[in-house]
């Protein structure tokens, strides 16, 4: 059982056409909780990294039942905006992945013609959000907090 119950939230099919909606709908409470202006590309990357892991990873391909769901909920705090992304894949933290960091050194130079691909999504997540994981009975959820401009 999640601990967002009460928070608004979208479930859909774990797919790449549910990528939008869910997009939106992040960016919809990031603007109705008043996130500075160099907030949301920075949710929006750390958003799609997150829900491309879970559409592309968390559930067997051609399962009989169709997909597997991805559920976002958003809050806001008084001093953050926060997503909790839940999935009911196997148990997965993308925070304790430290041998899939990418090798930014030997890639600073590369141009992004000659860069392999992949590799950063973690990264970025990890980077662009004050995130958190933790397994919630059978369910995989992930937490991206963004810290909200101080009012003054």
């Amino acid at each position: 059982m999640s601990t967002c119950a009460d928070q608004p939230s979208l479930r859909l099919p774990a797919v790449m056409d549910s990528l939008e909606p869910l997009r939106l709908f992040a960016l919809e409470g990031a603007i109705e909780a008043g996130l500075g202006p160099d907030a949301p590309p920075r949710l929006e990357l750390a958003l799609e990294e997150a829900l491309v892991n879970v559409i592309s990873y968390a559930y067997p391909k051609n399962a009989p039942g169709g997909p597997g769901d991805v559920e976002l909920h958003r809050r806001v705090d008084p001093d953050a905006f926060t997503l909790v992304l839940l999935d009911w894949g196997p148990a997965f933290d993308p925070l304790s992945e430290e041998e899939n960091e990418p090798a930014l050194e030997a890639n600073r130079m590369a141009d992004l013609d000659s860069r392999e691909p992949g590799g950063l999504g973690l990264f970025l997540i990890r980077t662009m959000s004050l995130a958190s994981y933790r397994r919630n009975g059978e369910a995989n959820e992930l937490t991206l907090r963004f810290e909200l401009p101080v009012s003054t």
